[in-house]
């Protein structure tokens, strides 16, 4: 068919627009409309249908008590923005998607689109992407004062009504004796279905619709009610949120700030909100102020007056205290915390303190957990219990309850009314049974947004074909290195090699030293879908026993990765040094790489110590180790801190995946060695693309903490006689080195895990868009850094390897590459995903602890870490465990009384007394490690003194573990049935209350 037969028609628009010179320029705009797009259905013969376009098969048909005739679904926009959840489900077929609603959506909700592309993509869920915006029969034009929102909502019902009669001809002229196909358009805008109904077109809202499938009546918990703000204030119970042009207002003429809400962990009640130009974050107490925001929302805050500024409440809530987070109990937590605040605030340094007045941006994800069992039979609302304890309890219905008791669910907020305690929300879906290991997991996985489904086909389609063979135009291209004695250096069982070494002598008695990293970006080109799931990933998630990839495993395990004897591509850099390790010159190149041995830290630490080792890979090894040890000298004297961190690690059996071991990681010199190198390549990169590239170049800063979040760590060690300085980086490194116990091996640990914890976070960052002074790695006390030697786990690293290959011309730039905004967005996806990956990595660590004392009850040796007003905080050197000791249970502000043991808090020198025992942070003590498994929600580790030994506190160090485990586990039996009869009358006044709510919606 010719051109001029497909385009049959077009429309053109004309308008003006003015420039900045006052120049008027006249554009003209041609809408091109054709004749030749199928419908996808396979009840049409008249339509062209190219390959596999025909989508919508009549065998696919659906059941349904509102339309009890085959039919087709065309949706809106908001259908598809908040119902899918609803539409990922196989119930819902032969659906046609107009552009116009994909576009929309597109616009609107990123995460929507996509999970509506992979629905799409699904050929056998029948999902038809109509292209009606270019289709001759179904394009309409905008008039002349109609919004685009109408517009679009006209066209939807313009081309569902010509599907519906397109469809009835087809049928016709086929002299089909079955009952006719019908196009049904699916919305929740009333106002749009009143028109469809005028049109006569087939409609329905989506709970009516879903309601009707009667093949799927579970389908119904899925809907998503929408998020109205009543302003009943009959049953209020928090504030009115402003509306969305008050809080413009409010911003533009600085009464409101904004920021991101992020709520206590230890605290359900407190929260704080980062806001640009403060040096604290703002601070938020109370059920009232927090109104309703959930972790992660945009809010809209009101600063409150200076006098009434406070401290953050220093309390820890215990377990049963956060179990009763939405009970009238916590009424009174309520009362005690502000009593609480505000005699600390009299005695402390005020903080600036606030209210949330609105809700910007709902922070739309979907939360893990159980629900809760309920006591009243055949109840379908019930209450959901968040696994992350930021977020608070959420009132579903599901008519599936007793299948899903002991099984981790998802479920979605949908709304909070202010008539409410709870926020309401929707089931997703079943994870798996409570406490499987795989379950679990996946928990960790969701409550962290890691990205972990598998590889799409369009993703692994980018893969290099096997078997890989180098070619002889790849060796011409880059520098042939394979003579040289490279080895890489790693922990043990790492199949992801980034990173090998080497270190030769030269003529002239110089040493040459290279990094050679492992070159991603050969096989990961920009712009693919490769590119683009590995942006989104941002990087390699590690969990015990289990990692999730960025890159797909024959990248990351296989052809990218520098396993010993094999040839693989790299991007070396190389210095030759003198034996001070001052660098001479350096130079930078594609290569082609053979190395000689995967060590693990072990192994080249035995090479280096046996001096009988006369081999050239030990040779190495002992230049690279005195060289390091040189460089990491120098930069201590600049500056650089030695944190750290409790780390541990674990043995995991292969078939049960639990832990069998778990032991503190050991730091040997060769842990050294390689960090140094690979601090050393960051920085060489850095100062070479930022010099080619000043605008563009993606560097990472480390911002140096505010003054005030050193409060803690300079108390802690005024506590032990010990000042620590913190006007400069050098100041502080050099005051951590002075803070030495002769008695306390473990002292100095702990000083530097309690200054990391001071820290802010580093950043990644684009050159363009911070002043030179604003790069600093404060850490490192380096003015410049970036990363470049891990692309295999990390992309920014690929970034960074692109733009050094386009400074050495191995390759050229593009377009998106020097994009300073958009890399700008892409570094924002990159620090939240860092970010996520670290508390991942942790939440599986305390996973796995759980699994390995499951059973077990033991004492170990551990030091306070921290004095709270009612706890205290403990670390446990072997593990590398941090757990508290609760002193009580909120009775008093100061007295703390547990069993007859009185605990006084002094709030000067942050130190508890009971008798003759006072508690400072640093001190030794002795604690019995048990897992408290009564919460089938939160297993816990528990944390009990032993000593020093406090009469009607402390366990007795010859006391049977077995037994005093399940006294600790089990509540008396008087005690549980009055908490038992108090949730049922709970439980009967708020499925009144909800059926009220509902009712009046």
């Amino acid at each position: 068919m010719c051109l001029i037969e497909i385009f049959q028609m077009q429309t053109t628009r004309e308008f003006t627009l003015k420039t900045k010179r006052g120049n008027i320029l006249k554009i003209v705009r041609e809408h091109y409309l054709r004749t030749d797009l199928g419908c996808g259905s396979d009840l049409c013969k008249q339509c062209e249908h190219v390959n596999d376009t025909v989508v919508l098969h009549a065998d696919r048909n659906v059941k349904s008590e509102l339309f009890n005739f085959p039919h087709y679904l065309v949706l809106d926009t908001n259908v598809i923005l908040h119902q899918i959840d609803v539409l990922e489900e196989d119930a819902i077929r032969n659906v046609i998607i107009l552009t116009t609603v994909l576009n929309e959506v597109k616009h609107r909700s990123s995460a929507a689109y996509k999970r509506l592309l992979d629905i799409i993509q699904d050929k056998s869920r029948g999902f038809y992407v109509f292209v009606n915006e270019h289709h001759r029969d179904t394009y309409v034009e905008r008039k002349p004062g109609e919004s685009s929102n109408d517009r679009n909502d006209r066209a939807i019902r313009f081309a569902t009504n010509w599907y519906d009669a397109h469809l009835l001809m087809a049928q016709e002229r086929n002299g089909s004796k079955n009952e006719a196909t019908r196009v049904v358009l699916l919305t929740d805008d009333a106002i749009n279905m009143q028109h469809a109904e005028k049109d006569g077109i087939l409609v329905a809202n989506v709970y009516d619709y879903t309601k009707g499938l009667t093949d799927h009546p579970m389908l119904i918990d899925k809907y998503a009610q929408k998020d109205i703000e009543k302003e009943n204030t009959s049953h209020a119970i928090y504030p009115s949120h402003l509306s969305a042009n008050e809080i413009l207002t409010g911003i533009r003429n600085k009464r409101l700030l904004q920021g991101a809400f992020q709520a206590c962990r230890e605290n359900f009640l407190e929260g704080t909100v980062t806001v640009e130009g403060y040096e604290k974050p703002i601070l938020i107490q109370s059920r009232e102020s927090l109104n309703r925001a959930v972790d992660g929302d945009i809010v809209a805050i009101e600063l409150l007056p200076e006098e009434q500024w406070s401290v953050p409440s220093e309390i820890v809530l215990e377990e049963t205290e956060l179990d009763e987070q939405s009970d009238q109990t916590s009424d009174g937590i309520n009362k005690t915390l502000t009593a609480v605040i505000a005699t600390a605030a009299i005695k402390s340094n005020k903080q600036p303190t606030g209210k949330i007045v609105g809700i910007i941006v709902r922070k739309r994800r979907q939360y893990c957990g159980v629900l809760q069992p309920s006591l009243l039979a055949n109840a379908t609302r019930h209450i959901f219990i968040p696994a992350d304890r930021k977020i608070p309890r959420v009132r579903i219905e599901t008519r599936q309850a007793e299948k899903l008791n002991n099984q981790r669910i998802v479920v979605t907020i949908d709304s909070w009314p202010r008539t409410s305690r709870y926020p309401h929300g929707h089931f997703v879906r079943s994870l798996g049974p409570l406490g499987d290991v795989d379950t679990e997991n996946e928990v960790i996985l969701l409550e962290h947004d890691v990205p972990h489904s598998k590889f799409s086909e369009e993703v692994l389609n980018c893969l290099p074909k096997m078997p890989w063979i180098i070619t002889p135009e790849d060796y011409a291209a880059r520098v042939d290195l394979r003579d040289i004695n490279i080895c890489s250096v790693d922990p043990p069982g790492c199949t992801d090699i980034d990173d090998a070494l080497h270190c030769r002598e030269l003529l002239n008695g110089n040493l040459e030293v290279g990094v050679h990293i492992a070159d991603v970006s050969h096989f990961i080109r920009p712009g693919t879908a490769l590119d683009k799931e590995a942006a989104s990933r941002g990087t390699t998630v590690y969990l015990v026993g289990k990692r999730i990839d960025m890159v797909p495993e024959l990248l990351s395990s296989n052809l990218c990765s520098l396993v010993g004897e094999q040839e693989r591509f790299a991007f070396s850099c190389i210095w030759e040094m003198d034996t001070e390790a001052n660098i001479l010159s350096k130079r930078f190149h594609k290569s082609v790489i053979k190395s000689k041995a995967a060590l693990t830290y072990e192994q080249a630490q035995i090479l280096i110590d046996d001096s009988s080792q006369a081999g050239e890979i030990a040779k190495s090894l002992r230049h690279l180790n005195k060289l390091a040890k040189i460089l990491k000298k120098r930069r201590m004297d600049n500056g650089a801190l030695v944190l750290a961190s409790p780390e541990i690690r674990f043995q995991v059996d292969s078939e049960t995946h639990e832990p069998l071991e778990v032991e503190a990681k050991q730091l040997r010199d060769t842990n050294s060695m390689v960090e140094e190198f690979m601090l050393l390549a960051n920085i060489t990169v850095a100062e070479h693309i930022l010099l080619e590239f000043p605008q563009c170049a993606l560097l990472r800063r480390h911002p140096r903490p505010p003054p005030a979040n050193f409060d803690p760590l300079v108390k802690a060690a005024q506590n032990q006689g010990f000042e620590v300085k913190v006007d400069s980086g050098f100041e502080l490194a050099n005051s951590l080195d002075t803070c030495v116990k002769p008695t306390n091996a473990y002292f100095n640990i702990m000083i530097r895990i309690l200054a990391t914890r001071c820290m802010m976070q580093a950043l990644y960052f684009i050159s363009g868009t911070l002043q030179k002074d604003q790069y600093f790695h404060y850490g490192l006390a380096a003015p410049i850094y970036t990363h470049f030697t891990s692309p295999i786990r990390r992309y920014s690293d690929i970034i960074v390897h692109r733009l050094l290959a386009a400074c050495i011309g191995a390759d050229s730039t593009y377009t998106e590459l020097l994009d300073k905004q958009r890399n700008e967005e892409l570094c924002h996806n990159l620090n939240y995903r860092h970010k996520m990956a670290q508390y991942a990595s942790r939440a599986s660590v305390a996973l796995n602890t759980h699994l390995f004392f499951r059973g077990k009850a033991q004492d170990e040796e551990g030091y306070v870490l921290f004095v709270r007003k009612n706890a205290l905080q403990v670390l446990i050197p072997k593990f590398g465990l941090e757990g508290t000791i609760y002193l009580n249970s909120l009775k008093d502000d100061t007295r703390n009384i547990t069993n007859g043991a009185v605990f006084t808090f002094n709030e000067e020198s942050y130190t508890q007394r009971c008798g003759d025992v006072e508690f400072h942070a640093f001190d030794p003590v002795t604690v019995r490690l048990s897992l408290d498994s009564t919460n089938v929600q939160h297993e816990k580790l528990i944390f009990q003194l032993v000593k020093p030994y406090i009469k009607g506190f402390s366990v007795e160090l010859n006391e049977d573990i077995q037994e005093n485990e399940s006294s600790l586990a089990a509540p008396s039996p008087q005690k549980r049935s009055k908490k038992l009869k108090k949730r049922k009358k709970r439980e009967k006044t708020e499925n009144e209350e909800s059926g009220r709510i509902k009712h009046k919606a």
